[in-house]
């Protein structure tokens, strides 16, 4: 298994390669959030042909929930970027390196952007692919079919959270204003949460095909990242700068986790 993940690993990084090298061509790297869902599909896809394909339904459990979360997602952020452009988080990443640390857009694209990204991403899906790879064919346990379902209920939150958030932004009265409407009002990230969910739900899923234990890094990591590090803290840092009435909407709303708002 050691072996067939490097092979995966290798991969990814290749796949980065060849992203960071037409990023050169538009001088942007925004579509990384893309490449990041789309890389996961593509892990656990090579993964799938190393083994030969999946052996049982735990197998196929694992590569179906990866491809629907990984290919919903992709499509929505690539969409977001043709349409919206820069992402403002990642110019002022770059611009950091290539102001104060010299680097050349090319150097900063890579060790700031692409080639950070994929081991990581890597790292996220390791109970999927392990699981691909670990799959002798057994029936899938009642305890992963709850992790199936888990993982549903997070592509689900995360779907409906996303479709919100279009909506109240393709209508000009909303310029400036806060999201605070459906999802929205019991969690200020309900993206991120059920990104959260379907990972933790895909860990068990890869569990009962046989992935080990130590697996449990993807989703740790994945957690720590969307709630202490590059997801709701460096978002919100922003938005409470340039966005009237942001204060009150965290002081009423779960940062988090769903809950009821306060009033």
């Amino acid at each position: 298994m050691l072996i067939d993940l490097a092979i995966t690993l290798a991969a990814v990084v290749g796949l980065m390669g060849a992203c960071w090298w037409a990023s050169l061509s538009v001088r942007d790297v925004s579509f990384i959030d893309a490449i990041w869902a789309y890389g996961m599909v593509f892990a656990v896809g090579v993964a799938a042909l190393l083994a030969g394909g999946p052996a049982g339904p735990a197998g196929w459990a694992l590569v179906a929930l990866v491809a629907v979360w990984g290919v919903r997602l992709g499509t929505h952020l690539i969409s977001r970027w043709r349409r919206m452009g820069r992402d403002p988080r990642y110019e002022k990443i770059l611009g950091n390196a290539m102001e104060k640390q010299g680097m050349s857009f090319a150097k900063a694209a890579w060790f700031r952007a692409f080639g950070l990204q994929g081991p990581l991403l890597w790292g996220v899906c390791l109970p999927a692919q392990a699981g691909v790879l670990a799959d002798t064919g057994a029936p899938l346990p009642w305890w992963g079919m709850a992790g199936a379902a888990i993982a549903l209920i997070g592509i689900a939150f995360e779907t409906i959270g996303d479709a919100q958030l279009e909506r109240f932004r393709a209508d000009p009265a909303n310029k400036g204003r806060v999201m605070d409407k459906g999802l929205w009002r019991y969690t200020r990230h309900p993206n991120y949460f059920g990104d959260f969910t379907a990972w933790w739900g895909i860990f068990i899923v890869g569990l009962a095909a046989g992935a080990p234990w130590w697996t449990v890094i993807g989703p740790l990591f994945l957690s720590f990242t969307l709630t202490r590090w590059s997801g709701a803290p460096m978002l919100e840092h922003g938005l409470k700068k340039h966005r009237p009435g942001y204060e009150a909407y965290i002081r009423r709303t779960s940062g988090f986790f769903p809950w009821p708002p306060r009033n």
